[in-house]
């Protein structure tokens, strides 16, 4: 059985796991306040995750730049930041593994390919042995995944159904140029870091059954999983650093602050509209309940774009 190097968790353990791509948006900051909302009612540990594994995407001082947001808006983290980049050796350990498993298999699709046929990959490659495959390098590689479920049960909106051809999609965990994916290290280190509670965007919603998969597969226990809705320009377009949402320093943090809350369903007091954020924050603790979400995939905050 596959090992990981943490102990159990012994209370909530969430994260906010953000890509140093860009500064932080409006939508992240409703991703961050939902996450440390969820995790410090339950007097738990809200831990902070810089998901640089894409490295071709990192923009230099992007890090810092999140972490000043956060504290200008009260979300101090609990423990050491951890960097997925320092973390390679880990992956390269549980990949070792799942290869000797047989779970995993080399693949020489391209993107254009799988598009072509429908944008799901079909398991072209997964009974061929690499002497069989045409152009051996390089190769992605997949994960089998035709026993992944397609539903489950989501903490915010009740029971999902994901698209079988979607959940049961044989995904990619190590990319042809070399780095691992982020479905493969997302898994490892939230198992690492004893996480319990993950509380993120809608847009990975989908995504949910694999992990829950992987965690099955290396013989652990799948957090609770939530979703909150995502912020968007106009149904359909999300706030996002690939869209270039506008920078949350654009704003005062009380600003967003107070709206963040309200899109969690917590009104703040007229009193605290303007008052710091770190005090507004302190309120929601108080007062904030999770059946306050919208139960609702998508808001509209077209100012925020």
């Amino acid at each position: 059985m596959l090992t990981n190097l943490s102990t159990p968790a012994a209370k909530a353990v969430g994260r906010f796991a953000p890509s140093p791509s860009g500064p932080l948006h409006f939508g992240s900051l409703l991703a961050a306040v939902g996450s440390y909302l969820f995790t410090k009612r339950q007097a738990g540990k809200w831990l902070l995750r810089i998901e640089d594994i894409d490295t071709p995407r990192v923009r230099p001082g992007a890090d810092s730049a999140i972490k000043s947001a956060l504290e200008q808006h009260g979300l101090l983290w609990d423990d050491e930041v951890i960097y997925q980049s320092n973390r390679t050796e880990r992956y390269r350990e549980i990949f070792s593994q799942l290869q000797q498993q047989n779970l995993i298999y080399g693949c020489q699709c391209t993107r254009k390919q799988i598009n072509a046929s429908g944008g799901v990959y079909r398991g072209v490659c997964a009974n061929l042995g690499l002497d069989q495959i045409k152009n051996p390098e390089p190769l992605s590689w997949r994960l089998r995944s035709k026993q992944v479920t397609n539903q489950f049960d989501d903490r915010l909106l009740g029971l999902q159904r994901i698209a079988p051809e979607l959940a049961q999609e044989d995904y990619i965990v190590l990319r042809r140029d070399g780095l691992f994916s982020y479905q493969l290290a997302v898994v490892v280190d939230d198992w690492d870091q004893g996480i319990t509670e993950v509380i993120r965007g809608a847009d990975l919603l989908s995504m949910t059954p694999r992990q829950q998969h992987l965690f099955s597969l290396l013989g652990a226990q799948a957090p609770v999983y939530g979703h909150l809705p995502l912020a968007v320009t106009a149904p359909g377009h999300k706030l996002s650093k690939q869209n270039h949402a506008t920078a949350l320093s654009n704003w005062p943090a009380s600003y967003t602050m107070a709206r963040a809350l309200a899109f969690l369903g917590l009104h703040l007091p007229a009193e605290l509209q303007r008052t710091a954020a770190p005090e507004q924050l302190a309120f929601a603790l108080k007062h904030w309940q999770p059946a306050d979400i919208p139960a609702t995939l998508e808001v509209l905050a077209p100012d925020f774009g």
